[in-house]
């Protein structure tokens, strides 16, 4: 009846989008320490995605679909929720900022594209090709987190210098290991532990 898949492959990629969407709504709404962590709980649904996704019995379809979605959700949590959360913590930069926003984009899809390129050319690969976008969900919360003691304008300046930062390390031409094994729970029990820290200073 509906276009798509629909089950437990791909499940969690679609909560990683949920998240991911009330992360940007509560940008909007100036609730910035609960979108990190809304960013944080995005980047624990594609951590544990894939893993997930191997252990389903999937056609050839199911595989191919599964790449594609996985992408396009890395989209809209890792350069769409960061770029809303950007505008916000760069303001007091004025309009140095909007090239900044945007070069983060523009190299976080092509970073995008070429990993989905390579990955179908080459099958399964030990490492990345430049920084993932994902990564952005435990580098971000972390600024945050450290940046919450400093005044608000050398504040932003130094959110504009990471966000440089991470659009050139997108497309640089580096080689970092995927994670396998216990950094599985490793990278899980960090990213818990910075958004338990964002909750108990920024929220509660």
């Amino acid at each position: 009846m509906f276009i798509g898949k629909y089950n437990r492959s791909v499940i969690l990629t679609y909560i990683g989008v949920a998240f991911a969407f009330a992360g940007i709504a509560l940008t909007m709404s100036e609730h910035i320490a609960a979108a990190m962590v809304c960013l944080i709980a995005a980047g624990i649904c594609d951590l544990f995605d894939g893993a997930i996704a191997r252990r389903c019995k999937r056609d050839q379809t199911e595989k191919e679909f599964g790449v594609q979605i996985d992408s396009l959700a890395d989209t809209v949590g890792f350069l769409a929720l960061p770029t809303v959360l950007g505008l916000r913590l760069m303001a007091d930069v004025g309009a140095v900022g909007y090239p900044i926003i945007l070069g983060y984009i523009l190299c976080g899809i092509i970073r995008l594209a070429w990993f989905n390129t390579s990955a179908a050319a080459e099958g399964t690969r030990t490492h990345y090709d430049g920084l993932p976008v994902t990564y952005s969900a435990l580098i971000f919360p972390i600024l945050w987190a450290v940046l919450g003691f400093f005044e608000r304008a050398p504040a932003a300046v130094i959110w504009a210098v990471f966000y440089a930062l991470a659009a050139v390390m997108f497309i640089f031409n580096v080689k970092i290991p995927k994670p396998r094994g216990a950094w599985y729970g490793i990278f899980g029990a960090l990213a818990v532990g910075v958004a338990a820290l964002i909750i108990l200073r920024d929220i509660v």
